[in-house]
């Protein structure tokens, strides 16, 4: 994957001390921290900073120029020892970018007379200090450990840093209104600039237009040549291939053209009913291919959908899809073909999830290009010709969305599950999933929730990450929601049935 359209993180790691603990406490241990990162990770996503901040806010401002002269877009506070609660606070108040806080733990109990730093303390008190100042940061769930523990901690941070400097530099490019009857779809813009991300809304007609302008393109059958490439024997609609070329084209140049400022891009494109009969062809396969390329294109001017899709991108660095949360699966086939043979999973724990043909062909066991069958029950087989079509390849998903409410609040769901390796007997890209206790998530978090048919894939699991990914960007905990094991009853859930 091209990954291009995120950034590269790096994390600047700065120590903290209190004057009545001996600085070379957290300096040395910043030094063993610093040391087993790089033997883990290596040294491309930090940067140590020769300053430890000592009771100073002269030194907190030093620490601040040295950090960005060395070009660090995301901050480790490194409680060392005790840690002084003004300046370490202010350094994080001042960072343009995420932060994270972590403490040293005690390393012997035959250091615990000229050696103890009390960190585990310290961080009690910078959390206070944090909130006093209403400042964000990310705190790990045990955040005191040892030099390799701290050095976990930070790995973990750097998807969760990725994400939101990448969200701070996102412009979504939308084509046209949501389909008609599409009210799921609708995308209140608030909250998108409360994170920081521009949306720039265009008409059908003026994406039209620029694909007009594309005809004749000499990079055509360039594209052609590898679209031919990756669709091998699935190449089944060769005779439309120039055209998608040109469409593919035409949107790689909006990008270009259109980003502005912004560094990162994600898109939100009406795909029906007007776009096949104008255009003569549907945008699937084009729209998987951007997706490949690392950037996320949803259907149906999903916008909350292409901002989940990036958002998935960035943290797994991974392709990811947008799905329907489609259909059941029907008795016999589970019965013939799952029952007792994956995890016990029950007919409620599985669904399959589906779309046209947007799916990318490295995420697809097999794929050929197609034509879209719903739309060719009242159009023209022709004019719908355009979809990647295949079962999507089994192994471990992360299902997720984040999502604006009509009212403009924030929420957001995740569940790990797994697609199967079963047929889907069916047509599209499509998967059949399996999510331990769906029924009842999809009953007390999908429908509760009010939440559209619409589900970000990503190909792993990653709710850890998309989890304080969500927190950090604003997500109230209460509104995350995620699949409760069995016997752990959602609020909602009636306690007699």
């Amino acid at each position: 994957m091209n990954l291009n359209n995120m950034p590269k993180t790096k994390i600047g790691i700065v120590a903290v001390s209190r004057d009545c603990f001996p600085e070379s406490l957290s300096v040395n241990r910043r030094k063993a921290l610093v040391e087993a990162y790089t033997k883990k990770y290596g040294a491309d996503d930090i940067y140590e900073c020769p300053v430890c901040i000592v009771e100073s806010e002269i030194q907190m401002v030093e620490a601040l120029e040295d950090i960005k002269k060395a070009g660090c877009d995301s901050l480790c506070v490194y409680l060392g020892n005790f840690g002084p609660e003004i300046s370490e606070t202010l350094l994080a108040k001042h960072f343009d970018g995420p932060v994270m806080f972590c403490a040293a733990a005690e390393e012997s109990g035959n250091g615990l007379m000229d050696g103890r730093g009390d960190a585990y303390c310290g961080m009690l008190n910078a959390s206070y200090n944090l909130k006093l100042r209403n400042t964000k940061a990310y705190i790990p769930e045990y955040p005191v450990g040892t030099a390799e523990d701290c050095a976990d901690m930070i790995h973990e941070f750097v998807p969760i840093a990725r994400a939101v400097v990448a969200l701070n530099n996102l412009k979504i490019i939308s084509f046209g209104p949501r389909p008609l009857n599409f009210l799921a779809c609708n995308a209140p813009i608030k909250q998108l600039y409360n994170m920081n991300v521009e949306i720039e809304e265009n008409s059908e007609l003026d994406l039209f237009e620029a694909f007009n302008k594309h005809e004749g393109d000499e990079r055509i059958p360039g594209v052609v040549a590898d679209m031919e490439k990756e669709l091998g024997a699935g190449n089944k609609k060769p005779e439309i291939l120039a055209k998608l070329a040109q469409y593919e084209l035409t949107l790689l140049d909006w990008v270009e053209d259109h980003k502005g400022y912004r560094e990162f891009v994600a898109i939100a494109g009406k795909c029906w009913p007007a776009f096949q009969t104008q255009f003569g062809f549907v945008p699937c396969y084009v729209n998987s291919r951007l997706t490949a390329k690392g950037i996320p294109v949803s259907c149906e001017v999903d916008i909350y959908g292409a901002l989940s899709e990036f958002i998935g991108t960035v943290v797994s660095e991974d392709t990811v899809t947008l799905l329907d949360i489609n259909n059941s699966v029907p008795q016999d086939l589970y019965d013939e073909d799952i029952k007792g043979k994956y995890a016990n999973y029950t007919l409620k724990d599985t669904f399959m999830g589906f779309h046209c043909g947007n799916t990318a062909s490295s995420k697809l066991s097999f794929c050929e290009m197609k034509y879209q069958k719903i739309m060719a029950r009242s159009l023209p087989i022709e004019v719908t010709n355009g979809t990647l079509e295949g079962d999507i390849v089994p192994g471990d998903i992360t299902f997720f969305r984040l999502q604006s409410t009509a009212d403009a609040n924030l929420r957001a769901y995740i569940a790990h599950g797994e697609v199967l390796p079963v047929a889907t007997r069916s047509f599209g890209a499509i998967g059949i999933f399996a999510i331990p206790e769906m029924g009842r998530f999809y009953r007390h978090v999908l429908i509760e929730k009010n939440f559209p048919h619409h589900g970000a894939v990503a190909f792993g699991h990653f709710g850890k990450a998309l989890y304080e990914v969500f927190k950090y960007i604003g997500v109230d905990v209460d509104e995350i929601g995620y699949n409760q094991p069995a016997g752990v009853r959602y609020p909602t859930e009636n306690p007699f049935a």
